[in-house]
């Protein structure tokens, strides 16, 4: 059998030149124009990246599979939808980095619970994912003066959206802490900043860069394998710890903030479990998110693959 790659060493779709045509036009000529020329990038890229088509496809069969009543059935057109989806994201990704996403666009649910532990003077975990546009989130920058965000990133795959980040806002990529792994010296650093009041986000959907341990969980009734880094992070770093949701619901952004305690803690004996059970309730909080809005869960890559 052919071995199949894992997510970091697959091309990254959003090609830079593609994007900065769209942005381009998103600034100059608002929303509804940029769907005018959406759809010619996107099915150059659907066409051509045979590899995201058929993740996508088989994501969407499965997600059928598993609840009929989210009206999908894995089609091509439904996998072009997909792709749609996720062009958007990355336009509303730049425009949130670049600060042309209005507070009014934006409806938290949990932010007074956040910003309650914020003023404690400790800052906070949050474990993100990659459906929707979790980098919403820094309009609460723009929004609350005193919130400082911290986003792990992995350095390859986000090297292309660093340049564009830097060309349109300067001052952005000083709020992305590029990683390939969480190592104790990343650990140290993370916790300085949590000391310092900031929030720390990193997506807890994806197995680690360089094949470090991971957890096996159940999604969309099939067993799928999660890193275990940032579930040992939020026990380490002894902080509140927060699921964090961002999707577009009819042209608004909606941002959910999901407390899940003070933070881990555990003893030596219940370590594993403990963690496991954690990674459990993630898995299950972002399976109920996913199948509100199925089109904006973008992990192109066979996800089940253990």
């Amino acid at each position: 059998m052919k071995t199949k790659r894992h997510w970091s060493q697959m091309q990254d779709w959003s090609l830079a030149w593609g994007m900065r045509l769209l942005f381009a036009v998103y600034r100059l000529c608002g929303r509804q124009m940029l769907q005018v020329f959406l759809y010619p990038v996107v099915t150059y890229y659907w066409l051509a990246n045979s590899a995201a088509r058929r993740a996508s496809r088989d994501y969407l069969v499965r997600l059928a599979a598993f609840q009929p009543e989210v009206k999908l059935s894995g089609s091509l057109f439904d996998s072009y939808r997909h792709f749609l989806g996720f062009a958007n994201a990355i336009i509303d990704k730049l425009a949130a980095w670049s600060g042309l996403i209005a507070v009014n666009d934006v409806e938290f649910s949990g932010r007074e619970q956040l910003l309650a532990d914020l003023a404690d003077g400790r800052g906070a975990l949050l474990l993100a994912n990659h459906l929707g546009n979790p980098e919403v989130c820094r309009v609460m920058a723009d929004r609350d003066a005193a919130v400082k965000i911290t986003v792990l990133v992995h350095t390859k795959h986000a090297e292309k959206f660093n340049r564009l980040l830097r060309r349109y806002n300067p001052d952005s990529a000083m709020n992305l802490l590029q990683v390939t792994e969480i190592n104790a010296a990343t650990a140290m650093l993370l916790a300085e900043k949590i000391e310092q009041g900031e929030l720390v986000v990193i997506a807890a959907d994806r197995t680690p860069v360089n094949g470090g341990r991971t957890l096996t969980v159940d999604f969309l009734g099939a067993p799928a394998r999660l890193p275990l880094g940032p579930f040992v992070l939020a026990g380490l770093l002894k902080c509140p710890v927060y699921y964090l949701f961002c999707v577009n619901r009819k042209g608004r952004h909606q941002i959910v903030f999901e407390r899940i305690g003070d933070a881990l803690s555990w003893r030596r004996e219940q370590r594993d479990a403990v963690i496991q059970q954690a990674a459990a309730l993630y898995a299950q909080r972002l399976q109920q998110h996913t199948l509100q809005t199925p089109l904006q869960w973008f992990n192109f890559y066979d996800f089940w693959q253990t």
